[in-house]
């Protein structure tokens, strides 16, 4: 298979550095399979022979008229994390050869893949309305008002969609590489994996920080913090909506625009969170814990744990 990974100035260094890496891993293990899939012929390619990434090296590129011969284009992600600035970079003119090239390369129905910022490159050049996408999960109301053709499952650390690839934050590169790897041989994703000590990391919500999701929006901040004033009681969400004054209908359209989710399941999240905290940095028995969240029965909390995190409670709660 060939591969062009596209760098180009400002992007993430250790997210091109991570896609390179992985298949260039996943080429020199091969031999150690009874029956090894082709090799990847990969190239770094650019817009101009020399480009400058986020942390400033220079990165030697081969022409990117590479791609059009390519099996596969990896877009890497920008190195900005901020939401403004962010938005302001994919939707103006210093990215717009990579949106064209992006949107090229999906006219011609060859697979394209990115992770964490780059996701937004994806989006804004078309290529994910109508799809199913991840990308970092603090980012994702920024990402969901902006392309409300998308849909966006932060909860994801890899999501493959027609001919589509995105994966989650930052280091979520791995994976994506991995997820690469694995279409074509599971065993030696599998083996490269273990090479590279990465676990097997399917979702990004044990990683979530809820406050972080509702600044993103007024409203939905004060409702946070209502509901966490108020963990430890039975919720009701109008007496929440009254509470940050707004009406409980638009308490629950804001939640579903900027989320995803709903009020009550934002409010789980929230129980949730705080419950793991308890649990790493606590004594408290589990019945305690989830009183404290806002649950008599601690098997409530038990199910919810598992199902959110993934993990039991004694898990959480470590050695």
């Amino acid at each position: 298979m060939d591969v062009a990974v596209l760098a180009y100035d400002g992007v993430f260094d250790s997210g091109l550095a991570a896609i390179l890496d992985v298949l260039e891993g996943a080429n020199a293990m091969r031999g150690e399979l009874p029956e090894p899939p082709p090799a990847w012929e990969i190239a770094t390619i650019g817009f101009r022979r020399r480009i400058r990434t986020g942390a400033g090296h220079v990165v030697h590129t081969a022409p990117v008229s590479v791609a059009e011969h390519a099996d596969l284009l990896l877009v890497p992600a920008l190195a900005e994390r901020r939401p403004d600035a962010l938005l302001a970079h994919v939707s103006g003119p210093a990215s717009q050869p990579v949106r064209r090239l992006v949107a090229a390369t999906r006219e011609r129905r060859t697979p394209v893949a990115s992770a964490c910022t780059g996701t937004f490159l994806l989006a804004e050049s078309g290529v994910l309305d109508g799809r199913l996408a991840t990308t970092s999960w603090w980012l994702a109301p920024y990402f969901r008002k902006r392309y409300p053709a998308v849909t966006v499952d932060e909860s994801r650390m890899v999501a493959t969609s027609d001919g589509v690839t995105t994966a989650g934050a930052a280091f979520g590169h791995v994976d994506l590489a991995l997820a690469i790897v694995r279409m074509s041989s599971p065993a030696l994703a599998d083996l490269v994996a273990r090479y590279l000590v990465v676990d097997e990391r399917p979702s990004q919500a044990a990683y979530t920080i809820s406050a972080a999701l509702a600044q993103s929006d007024p409203t939905l901040a004060a409702f946070e913090r209502w509901v966490r004033i108020h963990l430890d009681q039975p919720l009701l969400i109008a007496d929440a909506a009254r509470a940050v004054g707004v009406s409980e209908r638009t308490l629950q359209r804001t939640v579903r625009r900027t989320l995803g989710t709903s009020p009550v399941r934002f409010v789980q999240d929230l129980r949730v969170e705080r419950a793991s905290h308890l649990l790493r940095t606590t004594d408290l028995s589990l019945e305690a814990i989830a009183r404290k969240v806002g649950y008599e029965h601690p098997n409530t909390l038990r199910i919810l744990l598992r199902e959110r995190t993934g993990a039991t409670a004694s898990a959480l709660r470590g050695p």
